[in-house]
């Protein structure tokens, strides 16, 4: 069963908790602080294998979830990191977030790798927390908590050349005929529903093509199986357009075959249409075909494009059409091996999920004498306090003041008795009096500048 899409819920794995813990030992009644760390959350990470085609084991496993990181424990015992989760897909698997769209990564290589759910980090204990005012701290901190998201596979067949056209025009039997791929062949529409990769072999090289399933008009809207047969043909470096010249039982129009899958491929993403492509005539062996194969030739020498009249059945012309197409490819790939070679001539992104930054945060109004505090940075640090200690609390309290919080909470009008909300937590606003002066004393001053 051949899979190339599916939507899938991933989580990475909860840290653990740190540890609030005092030495206690014989003769020493009061022992310093001996609390472990808690372990980091396991992350669910996608890694390309070559060994795997198929998206298939995702239609009944749709759940992804990474082990949760150990509580740390005393005499300074830190907890274990949990269990990461690594799934092998296929090579030329795209990851996105199925909510927004964004691509989260691009596994076009073997043994690339994405982290899709980074996993929580582990809470310190309480010996993190000692300063010269605060000996003996008895608070710790919270493991990181982790949502989960829902994603979005999608697999886009890695071939050099790929074979395209309306349905029945041969192309399972010329990729047969080109390789050593043996794809189902019959004579009615539609025998092909998945696509088939063959390696053609010209001299000492060699190159990938791929038969991708028949179209049909409207296929860029969607019609037939038009999105998910159009998406393998998008990392092709070469097209080849496939016509009957014999019209099939409907005694169709070649060039008016070929002009539609132009637009259907224009349509579905524009650089398609740019791409270098080659025209290949089938069905030559069939009679009547010698004045359609003029016209095609005619056409593409108009446009400029390589073309071949061939016989699938027969082997005629198919020697000629796979040097042309392995030269291509071979020439293709020259060119953007060479442009690698030079990084600022490329673009890309590799996509890590890393952590949030606790200064990156902005104060919105949600209503009279109401704010909120939004950033996932300060948002963590909320959760992972453990709001039922009073210690814990107050240690929020000043590393919000340190990052800058309590002023911008002031700067945007926020009074005494205001309602603010950071993350799950709500709270009377209560700004020091030191910061309220210092502000008026800047607001006086640019007042007396302006």
């Amino acid at each position: 069963m051949f899979v190339d899409d599916v939507k899938i819920f991933v989580k990475g794995g909860a840290g653990g908790a740190g540890c609030m813990s005092f030495r206690r030992e014989k003769h020493v009644p009061k022992g310093g602080p001996d609390g472990g760390d808690g372990g980091d959350g396991g992350d669910v990470v996608f890694v390309a294998d070559a060994g795997v085609s198929t998206l298939v084991e995702f239609s009944h496993k749709r759940h992804l979830k990474a082990g949760r990181g150990r509580h740390g424990q005393g005499a300074k015992r830190h907890g274990a990191d949990g269990d990461d989760v690594v799934v092998r897909v296929p090579i030329g698997t795209v990851v996105s977030d199925a909510e927004s769209g964004d691509v989260v990564g691009d596994l076009d290589r073997p043994d690339a790798r994405v982290v899709v759910a980074r996993g929580g980090v582990g809470g310190k204990g309480n010996p993190h927390f000692v300063s010269s005012t605060r000996r003996a701290p008895a608070f710790a901190q919270l493991g990181e908590p982790i949502e989960g998201t829902w994603i979005r596979l999608e697999l886009k067949l890695l071939a050099d050349a790929a074979l395209v056209g309306l349905p029945n025009v041969g192309k399972s039997s010329l990729i047969a005929r080109m390789s050593a791929a043996r794809p189902k062949v019959a004579d009615y529409p539609f025998t092909t529903l998945v696509p088939n990769l063959g390696v053609v072999d010209v001299g000492d090289r060699s190159f990938v093509v791929a038969d991708v399933p028949g179209l049909i008009e409207g296929a860029s809207e969607g019609q037939g199986l038009g999105h998910a047969f159009l998406r393998h043909i998008e990392r092709s470096a070469v097209t080849l357009h496939v016509v009957d010249l014999s019209g099939g039982w409907e005694g169709r129009d070649p060039l008016a075959d070929l002009a539609v899958v132009r637009g259907e491929l224009e349509r579905h993403d524009r650089r398609l249409a740019s791409r270098p492509a080659i025209v290949v005539g089938n069905k030559l062996d069939l009679p009547g075909t010698a004045d359609a194969s003029a016209r095609v030739a005619a056409d593409c020498e108009r446009r400029e494009v390589g073309y071949f009249a061939v016989s699938a059945a027969t082997g005629e012309g198919i020697g000629p059409l796979v040097r042309a197409t392995g030269e291509m490819v071979f020439n293709l790939k020259t060119a953007a091996a060479s442009a690698e070679e030079h990084p600022e001539e490329t673009v890309g992104a590799v996509y890590r999920a890393e952590r949030p930054e606790e200064r990156d945060f902005e104060v919105v109004s949600i209503g009279t004498r109401a704010y909120e505090v939004r950033g996932r940075g300060v948002e963590r640090l909320v959760l992972m306090t453990d709001m039922e200690n009073e210690e814990a609390v107050a240690h929020l309290q000043r590393r919000l003041e340190r990052i800058g919080v309590e002023r911008a909470l002031v700067q945007v009008g926020a009074d005494d008795g205001d309602d603010v909300t950071i993350g799950p937590m709500s709270f009377e606003f209560e700004p020091a009096i030191e910061l309220r002066i210092e502000l008026e004393d800047e607001r006086d001053e640019h007042e007396e500048g302006g």
